[in-house]
């Protein structure tokens, strides 16, 4: 996973929480990088997993919860890095239709080694899409997040509704509707 992922969750958590359930959650993580990153680093899943996980703990917050607060802090960096990924678009649907197509193929190229997950395109009309969310990572709250926080970019009122289609969360329906 890049570091960005990194040390952008752990600026959101001393913003919304302080230094020091920075330096708990690390304590207790017991990382193998230390909890040190750097944005252009690469580190394993497995360290993300434990430190969400040890701030669940700590603030009785659910995982999913704090993946939906912490995709509306990413969604603002990575806007604020890359505004062009986003000046194509006139709406929320035309952009989430885009994700595997065009955001994704742009990420690789800035983060050749991201592993990112994948949208398969179900169904699409004006105001309505399904796509199926996969993942071994299973982050699908970031990802409903993230779409959320795009509706919001583009002042428009969506509807975004999920469907674990298996226990682990790996396979996720989505369902969206545009109620412009």
């Amino acid at each position: 996973m890049k570091g960005f992922i990194f040390t952008e969750f752990l600026d959101l958590v001393e913003d919304k929480f302080g230094l020091e359930m920075v330096d708990k959650i690390i304590t207790q993580s017991n990382l193998e990088s230390g909890g040190v990153y750097t944005s252009i680093g690469t580190y394993d899943f497995s360290e993300m997993l434990s430190l969400i996980s040890h701030l669940s703990e700590n603030t009785d917050i659910s995982i999913d919860d704090l993946l939906l607060v912490y995709s509306e802090h990413l969604f603002q960096v990575l806007l604020n890095a890359h505004p062009d990924l986003i000046k194509h678009y006139n709406n929320p649907m035309d952009f989430l239709a885009s994700i595997e197509n065009h955001i994704h193929i742009e990420v690789q190229k800035i983060y050749p080694e991201a592993q990112l997950p994948t949208f398969e395109m179900i169904e699409r009309s004006e105001n309505k899409m399904i796509m199926i969310y996969k993942s071994d990572r299973a982050l699908y709250m970031l990802g409903k997040g993230l779409m959320q926080e795009t509706f919001k970019m583009f002042d428009v009122k969506g509807e975004i509704v999920l469907e674990k289609l298996n226990d682990s969360g790996t396979e996720v329906k989505f369902t969206i509707t545009d109620h412009r």
